[in-house]
């Protein structure tokens, strides 16, 4: 009797491990894939593969502390531009989070109308504390009324990004 109720739980346990390598394997294998070609560069090309999602984005953001850094890409909705010159965006990470992008060595710029877009970011992310003068340079360059500039009153921790390259979708 012992041998029989051994058996049986080997089996469920090896029918079970089974039906979870696939699970796994069907997650590992759905890769997003893009086609360049609907896409404008800005920066430093770079390959339209292992793009992470914003949500998968956020999760890897979530394992940062402040000095911590990964090279990574990921994909999401351009939520803002600067206004000014397009030296910055915001990227939409879902659960009401962003992270800021800034480029590379100020090398490039992205288009002021981009906001809106979708886009594919390559670089380093990290996790940044913000000074209140910055927040409202940057609150000024989205042109945002005296008003609400006035109420940034502390700095911020921030998910950030400096992107060697960008695409954004046609």
């Amino acid at each position: 009797m012992k041998k029989i109720n051994i058996i049986i739980i080997i089996g469920f346990l090896l029918a079970n491990f089974g039906a979870f390598s696939q699970t796994v394997s069907k997650i590992k294998n759905s890769k997003l894939s893009f086609n360049e070609k609907e896409y404008s560069l800005f920066g430093e090309k770079f390959a339209l593969n292992n793009v992470l999602t914003k949500e998968q984005m956020l999760k890897k953001y979530k394992t940062l502390k402040k000095g911590d850094s990964i090279a990574v890409k990921f994909t999401s909705n351009i939520k803002e531009v600067c206004k000014k010159k397009g030296c910055w965006m915001q990227m939409d990470l879902g659960n009401k989070s962003q992270s800021f992008v800034r480029f590379k060595n100020y090398g490039f710029f992205v288009p002021l109308n981009a906001s809106n877009s979708d886009g594919i970011v390559s670089g380093i992310a990290f996790v940044d504390m913000v000074s209140i003068e910055e927040l409202k340079h940057y609150a000024k360059d989205a042109g945002k009324s005296k008003e609400e500039i006035n109420k940034i009153n502390k700095p911020e921790i921030t998910y950030a990004f400096k992107a060697s390259g960008v695409y954004i979708k046609k």
